[in-house]
């Protein structure tokens, strides 16, 4: 039945498609007769000054609006910055209308841009910013912002909650500059309604030294600014809801805003059993698309990161608990604040099974020459685990403009945090003929307490000549980590010791405790001078210093039976570690800005001082190096048209190792498996390369965007392990050149509107393609892996009446081996969702979620399929102040966690605890008043 719906309103929506258009048509230009690129082109309606549809002028200046017939007055309206707005009345639009070539007028005015609201444009394109209107964009009236977003031309948000504009990533969502909680703007997102909005503002994200010294942005991710409408700003909104369900699930949350001018303050608060982050993901479905837990790769987690903190997700479930506070302010002129607190708390519990196939090097059969035996060995282990954590965070920036020349910024940050984990395993490893190899019983008990301090700032001052300034910078961070370990454990090995074709049995039984104290501390600071050669030419001399140490204190102990207590010293488990890394690097650079390209490049050389030494067994180890390196950046974006550019990055990479890496200290705590450190081990060096196309016509609203990278490596940590025929292993590190890493895929999207029908189509793919290497028992094994995951959305909105969302992934992934008897292993899941959305009848909404995934080639025991399908109903009264609503989970109880992970060494099939079916009451109240207006109709809502 539910399928034969889907096709009926599929070919509703075809039917739609074709409904009949009359065409208006014209060339814009300037006075001069120069062709206008990117004018904005709108119609709108005499009667309320609504906006009807709207293009974009391309290249040469031409426009076409295609738009059902009116019959009713239009204005035709263009607006291009730097000109008077363009505007002429049409009585109706009935047939197809050419006006040929229109010319704008230059303001009259050299005074900043006056205009009159009502003829704000649906879209601005300026020198570097892309400036929505959000009234032109119609939502629902209880649409949050992500609502808004998705309506924006070029933009696109996934189902993870990830959003691109025209190809380009958003790593920053900012309201009214300001970070609203966090700069990643999740909050900003699900919680602060769509009519608020005033303007959407799109740029490219710059750092801080780019931002206070008016440079280009170098790198190619984007940033969306949230402009509140003026006579919003002074207010207050929220939300409060509680909700009680089947197996004692649960879930409660409480947002509260107040907005005054420049003083904002924002409360939220939630409580859960039901993994979920406690501040909805999607407006109907809340957090539930989050259990789709079957992957190629890795287990997906759902999670939910504020501030560096990671919420929900993760595996198992998850009680957890939050309270949060944001303040944003002005003290005093020029000098601009946000706080920001969080306490969180999550208590989680999992079960786990796990079956690992784990890969050996063939050796030659010494009773038949010729011959070789495969020494592959499988492991399974199942295990419970409980872990409890609480943190709190204090986060806050802080800008001040000192006077017109310079600012200051800095944003100091801490952080507290516990976290226990408690957990019971068994695992056992049999060889190819299932004969036992080992196994393993065990308890333990770790424990982490951790605090940080991170502080970034920030100062900059223009001198006299224009493009002339200097910068200065010091950043660091602080931390130190208390950790208990404790190790209640059994282990048999399973070998034949004497070669006399007989299986003896060594056991390793433990009762000890580990204390270890890690402090680490970060420095970073640098100065820059820029200074103008030409108009677009522009050099840049400085230096910068970075620092890094770490010191690991670890003391082992064994339980005394004399004394009862964990006080008989463990040598083996006592040891001291401390790593430094100093490194100075001068450096220059050269930035050439024009008005379609910008290129520059940043060279130096960094002289390093790479000072390690350590405490074990009565050694002393010290190991001490320098190294001079090359330090390479270069950049550079070419804008073809407004709308299409291309961008291309190069940088030499240089990551040192750690201590444990590189100092000869046996970690022994794992009895089924020893690290080792290298002395003579030299650091990762590699290129990293980045390339990618956009195109996005506003005229058609379509594009795509073409992007691709790599890292060629001509050093690389990689693992030298051996594993003797118990199956224990002994791992330490060494160098190897000749791998790599390859990446890339694609995008198109289109978006189609015919009278009250929305079409939105979205095509991508993502592959990579990597060769990997490393020694098991001294031979050179060698893994090329290769994935690709094409993918397709479409979405169909009739009005504000019904949504359809289906959408289809396929993932797939081979490794190719040498020198393993196993010459290839593949996997691919396939991901089939629909997503279906009723506004009908009025005050109800209806949702459901239906999802199919198919993994492949996963192991005998672990389930290959599933289906996923909730549901949710809701219905809003008392003016659409109060929302009840019904939602179900799993309503087939077929959710669950599987997954399978190909490495160049191992394939593992997983299993962890997940969400199963449950049904949820909930009632939210909504509070939304404004100005000192009372809204007769009541306060709109936003789902929660």
């Amino acid at each position: 039945m539910h399928k034969i719906l889907t096709l009926v309103l599929f070919l509703a929506c075809t039917s739609f498609a074709f409904g009949q258009t009359v065409s208006i048509k014209g060339k814009v230009t300037g006075p001069d007769d120069f062709p206008l690129e990117s004018a904005t082109i709108y119609l709108t309606s005499v009667k309320d000054s609504s906006v009807v549809d709207y293009t974009i002028s391309n290249k040469s200046g031409n426009w076409e609006l295609k738009v059902r017939k009116i019959s009713e007055p239009v204005f035709l309206k263009i607006s291009f910055m730097g000109f008077s707005d363009y505007r002429k009345q049409l009585e109706s639009v009935t047939e197809n209308i050419d006006l040929g070539t229109l010319k704008m007028e230059d303001q009259p005015t050299e005074l900043d841009e006056i205009v009159i609201k009502s003829e704000i444009p649906p879209i601005r394109i300026k020198s570097d910013t892309l400036e929505f209107n959000a009234s032109s964009f119609k939502v629902r009236p209880d649409a949050n912002v992500e609502a808004l977003l998705k309506q924006l031309p070029g933009v696109e948000v996934d189902n993870e909650g990830k959003i691109t504009v025209n190809g380009k990533e958003v790593n920053q969502i900012l309201v009214n500059g300001k970070p609203f909680f966090d700069k990643d703007g999740k909050i900003a997102l699900q919680n602060l309604p769509a009519e608020i909005i005033d303007k959407v503002q799109v740029t490219d994200t710059k750092t801080k030294t780019e931002e206070l010294s008016g440079q280009k942005a170098a790198g190619n991710e984007a940033s969306i600014n949230l402009t509140i409408q003026e006579d919003k700003n002074k207010g207050q909104f929220g939300k409060f809801m509680a909700g009680y369900g089947s197996d004692k699930r649960y879930e409660s949350s409480a947002l509260f805003n107040t907005f005054k001018g420049k003083r904002k303050i924002s409360v939220l608060a939630s409580s859960n059993n039901i993994n979920s982050t406690g501040f909805s993901m999607d407006e109907i479905f809340d957090n539930m698309g989050g259990g789709r837990n079957m992957s190629v790769f890795t287990t997906s987690g759902g999670g939910f990161g504020i501030n560096g903190m990671q919420f929900g997700g993760g595996q198992g479930i998850t009680q957890s608990n939050m309270v949060g506070l944001n303040y944003s302010d002005q003290w005093f002129k020029d000098f601009d604040n946000t706080l920001s607190y969080f306490y969180t708390s999550s208590d989680s519990n999992n079960e786990n099974r796990t079956k690992e196939q784990n890969f050996l090097p063939q050796t030659e059969d010494t009773a038949n020459p010729g011959q070789f035996i495969n020494n592959n060995f499988t492991t399974e282990s199942s295990s419970k685990t409980n872990s409890y954590r609480y943190a709190h965070n204090m986060n806050t920036e802080f800008e001040w403009k000192i006077d017109s020349t310079s600012a200051l910024q800095f944003s100091p940050k801490f952080v507290t945090s516990d976290n226990k984990i408690r957990s019971t395993s068994r695992q056992f490893s049999v060889d190819e003929n299932n004969e036992l190899l080992n196994e393993n019983d065990a308890t333990t008990f770790n424990e982490n307490k951790s605090t940080s301090f991170t502080n970034n700032m920030y100062y900059n001052k223009a001198l006299k000549r224009k493009g002339r300034s200097i910068g200065a910078w010091f950043n660091n961070e602080n931390r130190k980590d208390d950790g208990t370990f404790l190790n209640r454990s059994t282990t048999l090995f399973y070998e034949d010791t004497d070669n006399d074709g007989i299986t003896d049995v060594r056991d390793d039984i433990r009762d000890q405790v580990r204390y270890n104290r890690q402090t680490t501390d970060e420095y970073d600071t640098g100065f820059h001078y820029f200074e103008p050669v030409l108009d677009s030419i522009q050099l840049k001399v400085g230096v910068n210093y970075e620092m890094q140490k770490s010191v690991e204190d670890r003391v082992g102990y064994d339980f005394n039976t004399a004394t009862g207590n964990y006080d008989d010293l463990n040598e083996s488990l006592t040891n001291y570690l401390s790593s430094s890394t100093g490194t100075v690097t001068p450096n220059v650079g050269l930035s050439i800005q024009k008005s379609k390209f910008y290129l520059g490049a940043d060279l130096g050389t960094s002289v390093t001082q790479f000072k390690n030494q350590s405490l074990y067994l009565g050694n002393v180890t010290r190991l001490n190096k320098e190294y001079v390196l090359p330090s390479a950046n270069a950049y550079g974006n070419y804008r073809f048209t407004k709308s299409k550019s291309v961008y291309a990055n190069y940088s030499y990479v240089v990551n040192f190792p750690t201590a444990s890496q590189v100092l000869p200290v046996a970690d022994v705590s794992n009895p089924l498996s020893t690290l080792i450190g290298n002395p003579d081990l030299e650091p990762d060096k590699y290129h990293q390369v980045y390339l990618r196309f956009n195109d996005y016509d506003y005229a058609t609203r379509s594009g795509y965007n073409i992007y691709g990278g790599g890292s060629s490596y001509d050093s690389r940590i990689v693992v030298f392990s051996t594993i003797d025929e118990s199956a224990k292993r002994t791992t330490s590190y060494t160098n190897i050149s000749g791998t790599y890493s390859m990446w890339g895929g694609a995008s198109w999207s289109k978006s189609i509107k015919r009278e009250t029908n929305t079409y939105k189509f979205n095509l991508g793919m993502n592959s990579q393609f990597n060769r990997n290497k490393g020694f098991i028992n001294e031979d050179m094994f060698d893994a090329r892996e290769f994935s690709i995951t094409p993918r397709i959305n479409l979405t169909w909105d009739y009005g504000e009446l019904l949504t359809i969302n289906p959408s289809y992934s396929y993932s797939y992934r081979k490794t190719d081996y040498d020198n393993y008897s196993v010459e290839s292993a593949s996997n691919f899941v396939h991901k089939l969702n629909l997503q279906t959305t009723n506004y009908w009848p009025k005050h109800f909404v209806f949702g459901n979620d239906f999802g199919y995934t198919y993994n492949s080639n996963i192991a005998d025991g672990f389930k290959k399929d599933f289906f996923l399908w909730n549901s949710s109903l809701g219905y809003n009264f008392m003016s659409d102040q109060l929302l009840f609503k019904v939602k179900v989970y799993d309503l087939l109880n077929q959710n669950l966690s599987a997954t399978r992970t190909i490495t160049p060494t191992t394939i593992r099939d997983e299993e962890n605890t997940v969400l199963r079916r449950y049904v949820m009451f909930s009632l939210t109240f909504k509070l939304n008043k404004f100005g000192d207006k009372k809204k007769e109709e009541g306060s709109r809502f936003w789902w929660f």
